[in-house]
C-alpha cells in the first residue's frame, strides 16, 4: 500500500494519527449502518415479494372475470356500465425516512359511491359484479406495491454507495495512514538515535580536551 507523499515531522504524525482514528471511528460507523440498512433492506424485500404476489393473482382473478362478463354481455352496455367510476381515489404523496434515506410515501383515502355498482344488477352478469370488487380492492394494493418496490430500490442504490464507501476507508484509507504513520514513526527514531548519537559524540570530543 503506497503511503501518503507528507514531511516525517512529529506535527504531521499527530495529524494523521487524529485523521486514522477518525477514520477508524467512521468505518465503524458506516459498517454498522450498512449492515443495519441491509437487514431493512431484506424486511422490505420479503414484504415486496408478498404483496407482488398477491397483486399478480388478484390481477389474474380480475382480467379472468372481465372476460367471462365479456363473453356472455354485449359490449356497448359493457362499456356503459363500467364507464361510471362506483369509487373514488385520491393520493397524497410525501417523503418518509428510512435509515436516512428518503424515500416515498403515499396515503391513499378511498370515497365510496352511494351504489357499490355502477350499474342495475339485472344488466350484468355475476362475473362483473366480482370484477368490480376486485378491481376497488387491487388498486389500493398496486399503489403500496409501487411505494414499496420504489423503496427497495432507493435502498438497494444507498446500499451500495455505502459500501464503496466503507471498502474505501478499509482497503485505501485507513491502511495509507497507517502505513504513513509507520514511516513517521521510523523516520522520526532515526532522527531521534542520529541526535543521540551525534551528542555523545560531541560530549566524547568535548571531554578529550
Amino acid at each position: 500500500m503506497a503511503r501518503l507523499n507528507v514531511n516525517p515531522t512529529r506535527m504531521e504524525l499527530k495529524r494523521l494519527k487524529a485523521r486514522l482514528k477518525t477514520a477508524t471511528r467512521g468505518h465503524k460507523l458506516l459498517k454498522d449502518k450498512s449492515d443495519e440498512m441491509i437487514r431493512v433492506f431484506s424486511v422490505k424485500l420479503r414484504e415486496n415479494k408478498r404483496l407482488r404476489q398477491e397483486v399478480e393473482e388478484q390481477v389474474s382473478a380480475v382480467f379472468k372475470n372481465f372476460a367471462l362478463a365479456g363473453g356472455t354481455t354485449e359490449k356497448e352496455k359493457l362499456l356503459s356500465a363500467f364507464s361510471t367510476p362506483s369509487t373514488t381515489l385520491s393520493v397524497d404523496t410525501g417523503w418518509s425516512s428510512v435509515m436516512g434515506v428518503e424515500v416515498p410515501k403515499l396515503a391513499v383515502s378511498v370515497t365510496k359511491g352511494k351504489h357499490d355498482y355502477p350499474y342495475a344488477f339485472s344488466d350484468m352478469t355475476s362475473e362483473a359484479d366480482y370484477s368490480i370488487k376486485a378491481v376497488n380492492g387491487v388498486v389500493e394494493k398496486l399503489l403500496a406495491l409501487a411505494e414499496i418496490e420504489k423503496t427497495c430500490r432507493m435502498l438497494a442504490s444507498e446500499i451500495e454507495k455505502n459500501k464503496r464507501r466503507v471498502n474505501a476507508l478499509e482497503y485505501v484509507m485507513i491502511p495509507q495512514l497507517e502505513e504513513t504513520i509507520k514511516y513517521i514513526s521510523i523516520k522520526l527514531d532515526e532522527n531521534e538515535r542520529s541526535n543521540v548519537a551525534r551528542m555523545m559524540k560531541v560530549k566524547s570530543m568535548i571531554t578529550q580536551e
